[in-house]
């Protein structure tokens, strides 16, 4: 699973986990495994506010999936500027840090 990162300033951070072809997005599960080889899910008929465009599957099976991702006032670059990220295994997912600062720079 490939996840693409949109920065977007956000009150709070999210939580991330993977269990095979199914995101769970802040304790709520997005099962994609419906989706077919050469699929795509539109981003209109999934009901999340952190998902940020469609959600699409490969011809070898890989899935794409665009997340916005919030950040504090004092993220760091990485944050604001993310790579994208390749997920091999289940569990929660590490994202890059949300603030520099406990309280946001405040």
């Amino acid at each position: 699973m490939k996840l693409l990162f949109v920065p977007k300033s956000r009150r709070a951070p999210m939580t991330l986990a993977r269990t095979g072809d199914s995101l769970t997005i802040d304790g709520e599960a997005f099962d994609f495994s419906g989706l077919p080889d050469g699929g795509t899910l539109k981003r209109e008929a999934i009901d999340c506010a952190r998902i940020a465009g469609d959600v699409s599957r490969d011809a070898a099976g890989v899935l794409t999936v665009p997340l916005y991702l919030p950040h504090g006032p004092g993220a760091p670059r990485h944050t604001r500027f993310p790579d994208p990220m390749t997920l091999t295994e289940d569990g929660p997912v590490a994202l890059p840090p949300y603030d520099t600062e406990p309280n946001g720079g405040a």
